[in-house]
């Protein structure tokens, strides 16, 4: 039979395919009717619960990781430039200059060390713990897909066997497909029934290894910086006990809240002199036109006004403000009052490109496949273990779209159809198929 298609998918596997999703179809609306029976295991689900939850863990615990690590990067940048401020600012003929210089160099080295061994120690390490969830989650949702079929194979069985008109051809034949059904189902729920728990373990050694990883890399840094740190106070200490009678003296500035100096009591002079407040100045700092406007105030701001005139109308600006504001809210409190401010209606309209709405039906492109949603590119080679399923290699784009049937999409798995495909031939019943969602990530 010749082969249709980019990947050799003949027109009886596709038959096959189309076939064995309906049966699955048929299978779950029974089982959710309750008119079919369903294979339950609850050890297996509480290992899928935890799998679960040590994925989400992992992948916080990573992107935790990974801000920690853009942190340290930061602060080495704002490090380096605060060291070549002191090299730039340290004059030559100043003593100490080449130990700075040394410092600042090895400071530069110890931050760079730092976040090598951090990314060695740490994130690579997280990133191969995590390189494992991907495959034991689609071998899971898998498992759940054959489970399906053996039940379905299991039911067919039993209803030849029960029927009043036997065909024992029909009934061999159904036996037949059960054991085959049961087989691939028992070996892929076998493997991840021991890897599973095995998997589940394993957290406790990773995580104490990770952060005792990252404890004594911390650790070993700040002893280092801390020598670095003594060893620029010294330099320090030596330049300033050579200019010490040039020493800068730092005052206390008051804070917005604390009284100025003429509310403040001076401490006595040493003749015993009687204590004389000093004179107290006003300084007018001119306001800007939109915070002194109210009814009734006009603040002129010629250049030859005089400060205290300033001073008043600003004042008085502020009480006629304070006046209207008052009868204002008496107005109001006795319901006579109305607004004077007229009522605005805002309109607004959808924003367009072009002439055309933007996010309308017509900006889909029309070379896309039907109901197309969005485009994704694989991460990771998936090599497919039925033939409804998509082969993937690392950076293939694949264009995704919805299931014919609803029912047939499993939790974690997508519909869709290699791009590549599409532009040879654009048939998607010769190209279309499933693939793992976490394989993937999203382009567009």
């Amino acid at each position: 039979m010749a082969e249709l298609g980019g990947k050799g998918v003949t027109a009886g596997k596709i038959a096959s395919n189309v076939q064995k999703k309906l049966t699955r179809a048929q299978e779950k609306v029974l089982q959710k009717l309750g008119k079919a029976d369903e294979t339950k295991d609850e050890q297996f689900e509480q290992c899928v619960q935890n799998f679960n939850k040590q994925l989400s863990e992992g992948t916080r615990l990573q992107k935790d990781l990974r801000t920690y690590l853009a942190s340290v990067k930061a602060m080495h940048e704002a490090s380096k430039k605060l060291t070549e401020c002191l090299q730039e600012v340290y004059e030559p003929d100043w003593p100490g200059r080449d130990d700075t210089n040394k410092i600042a160099e090895n400071n530069d080295l110890l931050w760079t060390d730092f976040h090598q061994k951090l990314v060695d120690q740490a994130l690579l390490t997280m990133d191969t713990y995590l390189g494992q969830f991907p495959d034991i989650k689609s071998r899971i949702a898998k498992r759940g897909r054959k489970l399906v079929d053996y039940d379905s194979a299991r039911h067919h069985f039993e209803a030849l066997q029960t029927a009043k008109k036997k065909d024992e051809t029909k009934i061999a034949k159904a036996e037949e497909e059960l054991v085959k059904a049961q087989k691939v189902f028992e070996e892929m729920n076998v493997d991840l029934q021991e890897e599973l728990p095995s998997l589940w373990n394993s957290r406790v050694g990773f995580y104490v290894n990770t952060f005792q990883s990252i404890a004594g890399l911390e650790e070993n840094f700040h002893k280092e910086m801390s020598k670095l740190n003594q060893n620029l106070h010294d330099v320090l200490l030596g330049l300033d006990k050579q200019y010490s009678s040039n020493a800068f003296p730092i005052k206390a500035q008051p804070s917005d809240s604390t009284p100025g100096k003429a509310n403040k009591s001076p401490s006595p002079p040493p003749d015993g002199s009687p204590i004389t407040s000093p004179e107290t100045k006003t300084v007018n700092h001119e306001l800007e036109p939109s915070s002194l406007e109210a009814p009734g105030a006009s603040i002129p701001k010629s250049p030859s006004q005089p400060a205290e005139a300033a001073h008043a109308g600003a004042e008085a600006a502020g009480s006629e403000a304070a006046a209207g504001a008052e009868a204002s809210k008496t107005e109001a409190d006795s319901g006579s009052a109305s607004s004077s401010l007229p009522a605005v209606v805002v309109e607004t309209f959808p924003a367009t490109v072009n002439g055309t709405v933007e996010g309308g039906a017509s900006s889909e492109r029309a070379d896309m496949p039907p109901g197309f949603l969005f485009k994704v590119q694989a991460m990771h080679d998936y090599t497919a273990t039925d033939s409804d399923e998509l082969q993937l290699k690392a950076g293939d784009v694949v264009l995704v779209i919805p299931f014919e049937n609803p029912e047939d999409q499993d939790e974690g798995w997508l519909m869709g159809v290699k791009e590549s495909d599409w532009i040879q031939h654009k048939e998607l019943d010769q190209c279309r198929g499933v693939f793992p969602e976490n394989f993937t990530e999203r382009v567009q």
